[in-house]
């Protein structure tokens, strides 16, 4: 009987460029497919690219490489079933581990030594109306939530949704972050300090070391 596989796009170790962790040393696992197509989507060949790998395998990669922290990332992780698996191998070898989902899907059964880390879609995305809301009652300290902001309008939004599920003080952080090329970091910082907000501002910092398009980065 053949072991069950995972679809994944890409294994590599980069700069972490994103949530508490940015700038530290990742490895990054990018799973295949996503049922979401955000209007400011940055990785649309995960959709469909990708091959088999069993979880021993992705694992023997992972731990060639020698990095202690792993991001799944996709793509949509969750929409694999073997991701929850994955995950805790990932965990009881050591690493920590981190999952970045799009927020649409239960995180009622991702283990709970991963940092979480649910994307709150705005309305620029077009994939407002997908949110398991659900999702952010789950949210303990070690996780984190990021909205994607490509307009004024994707801020208040993001303000409210902070605000009416108290989401400052039930999780590790809150990130707002600018769309790329549709938001300058300047404008949403100065929306940010002009409603003294308790979020942090963040930018993709693998878009400022490499070139924005470049991949495995």
């Amino acid at each position: 009987m053949h072991a069950p596989a995972l679809t994944i796009t890409e294994i590599y170790p980069s700069i972490q460029g994103e949530s508490s962790f940015a700038g530290q040393p990742c490895t990054f696992i990018r799973l295949t497919a996503c049922d979401l197509r955000c209007a400011w989507c940055d990785t649309v060949y995960a959709f469909t690219e990708g091959r088999k790998q069993s979880i021993e395998d992705i694992l023997a990669e992972v731990r060639d490489l020698g990095v202690p922290l792993v991001e799944l990332t996709g793509g949509e992780p969750l929409l694999q079933k073997q991701t929850i698996p994955l995950m805790q191998r990932l965990l009881d070898e050591g690493y920590t581990v981190l999952l970045e989902t799009g927020g649409h899907i239960s995180v009622a059964d991702v283990p709970p030594g991963v940092h979480r880390i649910v994307d709150v879609k705005c309305p620029g995305s077009g994939e407002a109306g997908r949110m398991h809301w659900a999702n952010l009652d789950r949210l303990t300290p070690r996780d984190e939530v990021k909205f994607v902001i490509a307009s004024r309008e994707d801020f208040d939004y993001a303000r409210d949704v902070t605000a009416t599920h108290d989401l400052a003080r039930r999780c590790a952080a809150v990130h707002f972050s600018p769309a790329w090329g549709l938001v300058s970091p300047a404008d949403l910082a100065s929306w940010i300090l002009e409603a003294r907000l308790p979020v942090r501002l963040q930018l993709q910092q693998h878009k400022y070391i490499w070139e924005p398009a470049a991949r495995r980065v």
